[in-house]
């Protein structure tokens, strides 16, 4: 990882690691005023706390639909058999009791810009001085021919972590040995670029155990993916001739398919039939934001990359998957990173002050195998108006590690996942 060390990453990750490299001082003066985050994943939640750290004089209220968080990452472990979906479920009990967040459990339906009120299902009516929008991602239902939402009942997508990864993994259990595993990759961008090719790796995992004469297909909408060589050299080692892979422009990217049969049809060659098929369709931000006007033509929302204050709306700022951040991924670390450079900049807002320059970072940890990790960080910092990548800082997993190396990258990934969920939920 060159001279940036999972040692600097976890620093940077801590509360006090956070405040100091924002240069911001954790006791605030300014005046108790409101703030409204919807949203209570990786992003939404992490700047709920965070905000309160950096200010505990302002009054700050989450909103979030479910009582329970289900994380995307480690997900493909419950596929796998490593873990339950429990141990990837996340409560708000500590945002409420430990860091003085409100938490309301509803649905934000919208939200008024010129009055600074967001309207929730149940009716209530939240004035704010400063609102966060961390949606996340939708599905864009009908980009694949027949593919919609009483789709996925069949072909799950499990993307949205929860009951849509109990209906996968009870799938592959019921499937016979010797059955085909499909899974379809959609085109960037979209939430945990790496996420599908982990997938297979956990799958096969449980399949080389429990039903070794079976395979997977992976159609991709992609001629090239992340952490690719080193996926598919942990594919050869572990898993010979079990995972397929198929890119764009020799057929992957598929148009159509029949939930019936449980069909997939390329753009070109032919239909391919699967005993279970994951289809993760392509994605735009969550709904909330298109309902308040913060998305482009793409569907997702452009933002300050400094303060991530949307670029349609005054004292809106939007985090996480659903903002365009790019080179950061649209993933659950990187979002924790937005997150709390976003607390930082509305503190410093309500209190009329400049906010120092702003770091980001980001690492992203796959599971090849029980005892087989690999992983990619990276450094980032603003140059202009642009988040850009910092040369030399981070780096991914190198190709030629030995099996002990890879072991430790499995229990880092494992002590990884400790630490954001407590950062987050904690």
């Amino acid at each position: 990882m060159s001279d940036f060390t999972r040692r600097d990453f976890i620093k940077l990750m801590s509360a006090a690691g956070a405040a100091s490299a924002m240069g911001w001082p954790i006791v605030a003066q300014a005046a108790r005023r409101r703030v409204v985050v919807v949203g209570g994943g990786f992003g939404g939640a992490t700047c709920a706390k965070y905000i309160r750290a950096f200010d505990p004089r302002l009054k700050v209220t989450l909103i979030e639909q479910d009582t329970k968080f289900v994380t995307c990452p480690f997900s493909n472990a419950v596929l796998g058999g490593l873990r339950t979906i429990g141990s990837i479920t996340h409560g708000y009990d500590k945002l409420r009791q430990n860091h003085g967040v409100k938490v309301i459990h509803d649905r934000a339906t919208a939200i008024d810009p010129a009055a600074r009120k967001v309207m929730l299902a149940g009716g209530k009516r939240l004035r704010y001085d400063r609102l966060v929008v961390s949606p996340g991602i939708d599905f864009r239902w009908g980009a694949i021919e027949s593919y919609d939402e009483a789709a996925s009942q069949t072909m799950p997508h499990a993307w949205k972590a929860g009951p849509q990864t109990s209906t996968l993994r009870k799938q592959l259990e019921q499937m016979r040995d010797g059955g085909v595993v499909i899974i379809a990759p959609p085109v960037n961008p979209f939430r945990c670029p790496p996420g599908p090719y982990e997938r297979a790796c956990m799958i096969a995992h449980y399949l080389k155990q429990a039903k070794p004469r079976s395979k997977i297909l992976i159609y991709d909408a992609k001629d090239k993916f992340s952490k690719q060589p080193l996926f598919m050299q942990g594919w050869q080692k572990l898993y010979p001739g079990m995972i397929e892979w198929i890119k764009q422009s020799d057929g992957g990217a598929i148009e159509r398919v029949d939930p019936k049969t449980r069909t997939v049809y390329p753009v070109f060659g032919k239909p391919q039939k699967g005993d279970v098929v994951n289809v993760i369709p392509p994605q735009h931000a969550g709904t909330i934001a298109h309902t308040a006007g913060l998305v482009n033509k793409d569907g997702w929302c452009p933002v300050n990359q400094r303060t991530f204050e949307s670029a349609m709306h005054k004292d809106i700022h939007v985090i996480g998957d659903a903002a365009i951040a790019s080179p950061l991924p649209k993933s659950g670390f990187a979002a924790g990173s937005e997150a709390k450079v976003c607390a930082a900049a509305i503190v410093a807002s309500l209190r009329g002050e400049t906010m120092p320059d702003p770091s980001y970072v980001n690492t992203c940890y796959s599971l090849v195998g029980p005892e087989y990790g690999i992983s990619v960080a990276a450094v980032y910092r603003l140059k202009g108006n642009e988040i850009v990548k910092v040369k030399g800082a981070g780096g991914v997993s190198p190709k030629d590690a030995t099996d002990m190396f890879r072991r430790d990258e499995a229990r880092y990934a494992a002590g990884w996942y400790s630490s954001i969920t407590a950062d987050v939920w904690g």
